[in-house]
């Protein structure tokens, strides 16, 4: 018998809007931490623009990470303004999108430890990485992320309670 997919599916297009937001404000932090000099103090580091500024996206991960793709505060913004607007969509399986989410939380999460640590240009590879991820998801319409995770399926480290469509 086959099993049921997971319940609450997601728009297609959703994703891609919050990729769009996130590649806006990850080449702001990037455009920030490249022309910021690296500051001495570990207070002056943790008040820079750049570290609040990754921090956001950090929250804005680890909302989605934990709570679910719809908890995205971009994601919101999609379901509450932009997508009563549109006509029908295709609908996908949320897991590859949620890791998505939870690989840009690690990577922020590195990003602002490197920062915090005074390693110079952490933030701004960081910053770098998501910029890139986000740039082909809104763009191209390719989750680096989702990619990852189902590569991670085929070789037997994750193994989902119900099947996915690869």
């Amino acid at each position: 018998m086959p099993q049921k997919p997971p319940s609450r599916p997601i728009d297609v297009r959703a994703p891609r809007f919050v990729g769009g937001y996130t590649f806006v404000l990850a080449v702001i932090v990037l455009l920030v931490a490249l022309l910021r000099p690296l500051e001495e103090s570990i207070t002056a580091r943790l008040a820079g623009p750049e570290f609040l500024l990754l921090i956001v996206l950090w929250a804005s991960f680890g909302a989605g990470t934990v709570f679910g793709n719809g908890a995205h505060p971009f994601a919101a913004v999609f379901r509450t303004v932009i997508r009563p607007h549109l006509g029908p969509a295709d609908v996908e399986d949320p897991r590859p999108p949620r890791f998505a989410l939870l690989v840009g939380f690690v990577i922020s999460t590195i990003g602002l430890v490197l920062h915090a640590a005074g390693v110079p240009f952490g933030l701004a590879v960081a910053a770098a990485f998501i910029v890139i991820a986000s740039f082909l998801q809104a763009f191209v319409g390719f989750c680096l992320g989702c990619q990852v995770y189902l590569v991670l399926i085929r070789a037997g480290f994750i193994r989902p309670k119900t099947p996915i469509a690869t």
